[in-house]
């Protein structure tokens, strides 16, 4: 049975995680209501920048531009958007293991290279029977804009060459706060969807439609990888304040048991001095 002082450092140990997980639980609610603010603000346009695209590739031929085409390439190549730092509680390995069943389930057979963002994912997936072809670390310390088109630059540059087949990404969907939605989006090749009103009218492009194609398409996939990057803050932010909301409850539970064993504890020793001083009288 361990001594009053031993309960008495673990009571004091438990007291100082628990402050810990509490500030971190601030910090991460700031952090998200500036993370929640900037996805609701990239949203809409991003959206729209779709809708735009969409309508222009509806008008156009599919072979108008290399990034409407099909690849020829064979090869799958797969963005995993992870986070650089932990105790986010499954953040991170719902994205691992998700990645991971799409090359099993999905992408069978086929060739898959990956891009990872975030250190975890790095590590997580170094690990793993997968093949790694760049990794982004401290992406979400840097401009969120300009990290996307670094990131989007070396894809197009691969999908253009025909040394792919298609281009995913893989990020934690924001949601709430308390919920994130691991999400598998598809990037390239770019497949306009049917207008609802099923009405399609021509444009006039100015300088022409290949140069207007060639610079709204590279717009339209940094803008959405912009979106993602913020979507997979916003949402490693509202996990990270869940699981140390978790933490600093569950730190209040174990205080409050092991005050009690404390007390007992103590309670006992006590009872036991009684005891031999009364033994002790009586036997004078």
């Amino acid at each position: 049975m361990p001594s009053l002082r031993d309960i008495k450092r673990r009571i004091s140990s438990v007291k100082s995680t628990q402050k810990i997980t509490r500030a971190m639980k601030m910090v991460a609610a700031a952090k998200l209501r500036r993370a929640q603010e900037a996805i609701l603000r990239t949203r809409p346009y991003a959206y729209h920048m779709r809708d735009l695209v969409n309508s222009l590739a509806l008008r156009s031929e599919r072979d108008m531009h290399p990034l409407l085409r099909p690849g020829g390439g064979g090869k799958i190549g797969i963005i995993v958007v992870t986070a650089d730092r932990g105790l986010c509680g499954a953040f991170n390995s719902n994205i691992v293991n998700e990645a991971m069943r799409v090359l099993k389930e999905r992408f069978s057979g086929r060739e898959i290279e990956l891009s990872v963002v975030g250190r975890k994912g790095v590590d997580a997936l170094r690990r793993r029977p997968c093949t790694i072809r760049a990794t982004h670390l401290g992406i979400f310390d840097r401009d969120a804009m300009r990290a996307a088109a670094e990131i989007i630059d070396n894809v197009i540059a691969d999908y253009a060459k025909g040394e792919t087949d298609g281009v995913y990404c893989i990020y934690n969907e924001f949601k709430s706060a308390i919920q994130q939605r691991v999400t598998l989006e598809r990037l390239l090749p770019f497949e306009p969807a049917e207008p609802q009103d099923g009405a399609v009218i021509d444009y006039v492009y100015e300088p022409s439609a290949g140069a207007v194609f060639d610079a709204l398409l590279t717009k339209h996939l940094q803008v959405q990888m912009h979106r993602v990057l913020y979507e997979s803050a916003a949402s490693e932010h509202g996990a990270r304040m869940t699981a140390m909301d978790a933490a600093t409850e569950n730190a209040a539970d174990v205080i409050d048991r092991l005050t009690l064993f404390y007390n007992r504890a103590r309670q006992d020793a006590i009872t036991k001095e009684l005891i031999e001083v009364v033994s002790g009288a009586e036997a004078l």
